[in-house]
C-alpha cells in the first residue's frame, strides 16, 4: 500500500513540475513586452525534449518500471532540465538531441513525406470504400421498406372470352301444302330420349313405339308395314278362331 501510496504521489509531482509550472514560466515569457530570445529559445528547447521523453517513457515504463527509484529519478530529472541554476536542458540538447537529429534530418524529412502522402492514401481509400457501403446498404434498406409497404398483388389469369350461343334456325316456309321437315335441334337430349336409348335389360319385355308420320294436308293416307304386319295377325287369329268354333260345333 505505502509503494502505491509513494508511486501515486511521484506522479502528481511530476505533473506539477514537469507540465504545469514550466507551461507557467514559458507563458510569462512569451506575454513580456519584449520577450527574450535566449529565454523563449530555452522553453522550447525544455518542450522538445520533454515530448521526447514522454514518447519514449511509453516504452520505458513497460520495461524497467520495475526498477526502484524509477519514479522518483524521472522526477529528479525534468526538474534538473528547467532548475535555473542547472538549466540542464541546454546541455542536453546541445550535446545529444541536436547532434543526432542534424545528422539525420535529410532521411527523418523523406520518412515524413513519405510517411504524410501514404496516411493520405490510405485515408481517401478508406473514405471511398465506407462512402460505397454506406450508398449500398442506405439502397438496400429502401428497397426492403418499400417491398415491405406495397401488398403483394396475385397475377390475375387472363379471361377467356365466352363464346356466343348458337341460335336455332327458322323453319323454312311450307311449300305446296307440306310442312317443311324440321331441322335437328342442337339443344341436349332430354330424359325420355336417353331413357329410349339407353339399352334394355334381359327381363323387361320389349315395348315398341310407333311414331306417326307427319301426314300432308289433302294427301291419302298409306298403310305403314307395321299396321299391314298387324292386319295379317288379326286375319290369322280370326281364321284359327272360326276353325276352333267349326270343329266343335261337329262334336
Amino acid at each position: 500500500e505505502l509503494k502505491m501510496i509513494g508511486h501515486f504521489l511521484t506522479r502528481g509531482l511530476v505533473m506539477i513540475f514537469g507540465y504545469a509550472y514550466p507551461a507557467y514560466e514559458c507563458y510569462k515569457t512569451v506575454e513580456k513586452n519584449k520577450p527574450e530570445i535566449e529565454q523563449l529559445r530555452f522553453w522550447c528547447q525544455y518542450w522538445i525534449l520533454v515530448a521526447l521523453m514522454t514518447v519514449f517513457e511509453r516504452v520505458s515504463d513497460t520495461f524497467i518500471s520495475w526498477l526502484p527509484m524509477y519514479s522518483e529519478a524521472k522526477l529528479a530529472f525534468i526538474i534538473y532540465l528547467w532548475y535555473p541554476r542547472t538549466k540542464g536542458t541546454t546541455y542536453v540538447y546541445d550535446s545529444f538531441f541536436k547532434p543526432y537529429v542534424s545528422k539525420h534530418e535529410t532521411e527523418i524529412d523523406r520518412n515524413l513525406l513519405e510517411l504524410r502522402i501514404r496516411a493520405g492514401d490510405m485515408t481517401y481509400t478508406y473514405c471511398q470504400k465506407a462512402m460505397s457501403y454506406g450508398q449500398t446498404r442506405i439502397f438496400e434498406i429502401l428497397q426492403y421498406v418499400a417491398a415491405q409497404s406495397t401488398p403483394n398483388r396475385r397475377p390475375t389469369q387472363p379471361q377467356q372470352p365466352q363464346q356466343p350461343a348458337p341460335r336455332p334456325r327458322p323453319s323454312p316456309p311450307a311449300v305446296n301444302g307440306t310442312a317443311a321437315p324440321r331441322q335437328p335441334s342442337t339443344k341436349p337430349q332430354t330424359t325420355t330420349q336417353k331413357q329410349d336409348e339407353e339399352p334394355m335389360s334381359p327381363t323387361s319385355t320389349p315395348t315398341k313405339v310407333v311414331k306417326s308420320p307427319i301426314k300432308p294436308s289433302g294427301a291419302k293416307s298409306l298403310p305403314t308395314p307395321e299396321e299391314t304386319v298387324m292386319e295379317e295377325a288379326i286375319r290369322v287369329t280370326r281364321g284359327r278362331l272360326r276353325k276352333t268354333k267349326s270343329t266343335t260345333a261337329n262334336k
